[in-house]
């Protein structure tokens, strides 16, 4: 019997519709799969490239996980009982984005997704640890089954992956300029994703997902960085304060937006490298713990 296949993703560059894709690819032009794509739609999308102003305004409402109006999926996607569902999304704010939000708050993902296995796909700067966690919730809410998470990044170090983002966001300029690489998931990681696939497609075969985590992560699926996991926890217990304080202060809002711009700016550059001192310090004593952390960070179960 053939298996149905739906390859959710919202993409503003293109580059996470290109890692989808890729994964998707060893079902493709394959009788024995059905492959439809689900491309989530606002009814109203935001900007690319990205006005700094629109930009930061984003914040509160990514962070705090406040949703917009989609456009329903179509007929084919809500009367289909999949097989596997690929959902790629991107993380803002150390946040699933807006879109993505916006979808599993919808209504519609419980319909498409209840009962089903799940992979999650990402394509982020580095950070998305945390962010993940908070998909995980989501999804056993959903009643989804989560059996796979692949999470691709830029290789970059921190401080040069900031600029270039931040270039390409603005600018819409992902090439190598000057000094600078190009931005993102190299192409040479976004070509090669379709190994996973190939993985995915093995275990889907044998209808049993049990040991496809361990299998993805084997084939360096996810990379846990413990210094960026420590930098996200103090992250989103800044940015929960940062962004209540901004949805409270409606008439200050835009003050604010800007005080909170140069703030994380200041972080990023300032207080980053602070917290790194002690992290390195500590390694030695706190070597048993991050490689436990490590290890359920790679996995999928939800604490």
């Amino acid at each position: 019997m053939q298996k149905n296949i739906l390859v959710i993703y919202y993409s503003q560059t293109g580059q996470l519709e290109d890692i989808a894709k890729n994964i998707a690819h060893p079902f493709e032009n394959n009788a024995d799969y059905n492959v439809i794509y689900y491309n989530i739609r606002l009814k109203k999308d935001f900007p690319f490239p990205w006005p700094s102003d629109v930009f930061f305004n984003t914040f509160p409402e990514s962070y705090l996980q406040i949703p917009s109006e989609i456009y329903p999926p179509s007929d084919e996607v809500l009367n289909t009982k999949f097989d596997l569902i690929l959902f790629a999304y991107q993380v803002w704010y150390l946040t699933p984005s807006i879109p993505i939000i916006s979808f599993l708050k919808s209504g519609f993902a419980e319909q498409i997704m209840k009962d089903t296995p799940i992979v999650t796909i990402s394509g982020t700067r580095n950070m998305w640890m945390l962010s993940q966690e908070k998909l995980k919730v989501y999804l056993k809410n959903l009643n989804a089954k989560l059996v796979g998470n692949i999470a691709l990044v830029d290789r970059h170090d921190n401080y040069t992956s900031v600029l270039t983002i931040l270039r390409w966001m603005t600018t819409g300029q992902k090439e190598k300029s000057g000094m600078l690489p190009s931005a993102g998931v190299s192409d040479e990681e976004i070509n090669g994703a379709g190994k996973y696939g190939e993985i995915i497609k093995t275990y889907l075969d044998k209808g049993d997902f049990a040991n496809l985590q361990p299998d993805l992560v084997k084939n360096g699926a996810v990379e846990i960085r413990p210094f960026l996991v420590r930098v996200e926890k103090v992250g989103n217990k800044i940015f929960t304060v940062w962004s209540n304080l901004i949805i409270k202060k409606k008439e200050k809002r835009p003050l604010l937006i800007k005080f909170f711009k140069v703030y994380l700016m200041t972080a990023i550059w300032v207080i980053s490298p602070i917290v790194l001192v002690p992290h390195i310090l500590l390694t030695p004593i706190l070597w048993f713990k991050r490689k436990k952390q490590r290890e359920y960070l790679q996995g999928i179960n939800l604490k």
